[in-house]
């Protein structure tokens, strides 16, 4: 009778599931699995945090549209894992977590590194599993990978103490399961009820969030905007399901951004939720009119009415969806109609938008030293011009400022933090999406207090050979709380707040890359053509006034209420 090792199963199950890249550190917890993925197709793409490590597997998860893996040891390797774990739970990001863990039988010895992860975690994922079987290893990896991606994807935890590893199995007690559930589904039904209430509607508009992006949904909902001729905006992984270069498209969704967005949300009568919740970013749906019709349509059943009643709630995949509602369209032969009947609202939204960026142009073209933000961040947009260039955005105020400037011509090619809001996403977010795209441009724009979270991760882009260009907007500090402190109580705090110039472009010279400094916004473009020419890893440091303030320091002020003593 043929015998086996838990740390090989592991490592076999992961093979068999096609992981190409497992994002991980190292530790004595998980060395077992280490040693068995030697040789193998799967690749350890080592960092120089278990964060920045998980920070990757999210962005392959977000960008691949599949589980991003990653591996961390027990303890401390753990903890350093949950920051990235809350970020994807919230922006609904497919990962498999696999750690370590002190072995069954030193538990409540004082072993090292011990502590009980699993109700830690556990309020964070998707599902959180701890295999104690060694013969039930692939059963588990099955389990976790098929729930990371089913239905609404998101983080699920798996455990595999080190005496499980450890351990020796016979062979012919081990199942080897592999199951992707078809979990698409179509409401017919609740499609014919949204085309007679577009119909009716004199001011519809749809916004397509991540669930169009999961759900592959870009070529039915351009073919419907088309057909109907309603105006789109798109949200988080939405971003670029339909292009912001399309007619009918008019960008973020976002009411902060300039643009039709603020317009089309509290002048609508039919929104139309594709993907998308009711979040922060639409005041938990009071942006809305009182009267309008709201449509909403997701995965999750528990979503739909999520902060306000909704008129039509329809469980489905968002691709599948759109297809049958054009597919009714082209039935009642509505088509015509409906563009004709909408084109006043179009023109509407046109000339909202222009107005709004017509206020927004002084910022965008201010030549003023230091450089103005939102300067700053329309360079980096003007010169990402090619339709497969990927951007991130990291930081607090320098991600708003290029949230509202980003031109998205293809989706799966802007990464930020999303709803979490969380810093240090960048750099792995970066490095993640240049090794998966290895031929096209990645650029980082990002706060000076964000990059010192992961800074060693440009070590981790050098010894990699991942040649992406970071753009630090440098105004001395914590811009965002340091303007909300000043909008709330009169005055910042220094402590927390203020950092001061630091040459982050010779640290990462330092450290084998290339660095330049940028104090006039004429120099910028420059820059970054020098940066990309050069096919190095390299840090632009960019000098920002640190007085500008942007909406999201404003929004930020308003949470909450105290008084000033």
């Amino acid at each position: 009778m043929d015998n086996t090792i838990g740390a090989s199963l592991a490592a076999q199950a992961l093979v068999d599931m096609g992981i190409d890249y497992i994002f991980t550190l190292s530790g004595g917890h998980i060395t077992p699995i280490y040693q068995y993925l030697e040789n193998t197709p799967v690749k350890l793409f080592d960092t120089r945090s278990e964060q920045a490590a998980v920070f990757m597997a999210e962005a392959y998860g977000r960008t691949m549209r599949r589980p991003g893996v990653a591996m961390v040891t027990a303890g401390p390797g753990f903890t350093n894992a949950l920051t990235p774990i809350a970020n994807a739970r919230l922006a609904n990001s497919p990962i498999l977590l696999i750690s370590g863990c002190v072995g069954l039988e030193s538990k409540e010895k004082l072993d090292l590194q011990d502590m009980n992860q699993l109700p830690v975690i556990e309020p964070m994922v998707k599902k959180a599993l701890v295999c104690h079987k060694p013969e039930r290893i692939p059963e588990f990896v099955d389990m976790a990978y098929r729930t990371a991606i089913s239905g609404r994807p998101g983080p699920v935890y798996l455990e595999l103490p080190v005496d499980v590893l450890n351990s020796e199995v016979p062979e012919e007690g081990v199942k080897r399961n592999h199951t992707m559930p078809n979990t698409r589904a179509v409401d017919r039904r609740g499609a014919l009820e949204l085309v007679n209430m577009i119909s009716r509607a004199q001011k519809p508009v749809i916004i397509a969030g991540s669930g169009a992006w999961y759900g592959d949904a870009s070529t039915e909902l351009t073919r419907f905007v088309e057909k109907t001729g309603i105006p789109a905006f798109t949200s988080g992984m939405g971003r670029g399901t339909i292009p912001d270069t399309h007619e009918l498209c008019f960008e973020s969704s976002l009411a902060i951004r300039p643009g039709a967005a603020l317009y089309a949300n509290t002048n609508a009568d039919l929104v139309i939720l594709l993907g998308t919740r009711l979040s922060l970013y639409y005041i938990f749906g009071d942006i809305f009119k009182k009267d309008a019709k709201i449509v909403q349509v997701d995965v999750v059943p528990e979503e739909i009415g999520r902060n306000r009643t909704v008129d039509l709630g329809i469980v489905s995949d968002a691709s599948l969806f759109m297809a049958e509602c054009n597919a009714i369209v082209d039935e009642k032969a509505l088509s015509g109609g409906l563009k004709n009947r909408f084109a006043s609202w179009v023109q509407e939204l046109r000339d909202a938008e222009k107005d709004s960026k017509a206020e927004a142009k002084k910022d965008w073209e201010n030549d003023a030293v230091p450089i103005h933000p939102m300067r700053l961040a329309r360079e980096v947009d003007r010169f990402m011009d090619r339709e497969d260039d990927i951007v991130v955005a990291d930081g607090g105020d320098t991600q708003v400022w290029m949230g509202l400037t980003r031109t998205i011509r293809k989706p799966g090619h802007y990464l930020d933090s999303g709803l979490y809001g969380c810093l240090a996403v960048g750099l792995p977010y970066a490095n993640a999406a240049k090794l998966m795209n290895p031929d096209k441009r990645v650029c980082l724009i990002t706060g000076d207090g964000s990059i010192g979270f992961n800074f060693m991760e440009f070590e981790t882009s050098i010894r990699k050979g991942l040649p992406i260009v970071v753009v630090i907007s440098n105004d001395l500090g914590w811009g965002m709380i340091r303007h909300s402190q000043e909008l709330r109580i009169g005055h910042p705090i220094k402590e927390g707040t203020y950092i001061g110039e630091v040459d982050y472009h010779k640290l990462v010279e330092a450290l084998g890359g290339k660095g330049m400094k940028v104090e006039r916004p004429q120099d910028i473009r420059s820059a970054l053509e020098e940066a990309f020419a050069s096919g190095t890893t390299t840090c632009i440091n960019v000098l920002t006034d640190p007085t500008t303030i942007s909406p999201g320091s404003v929004a930020l002020a308003n949470l909450g209420s105290y008084k000033a003593e």
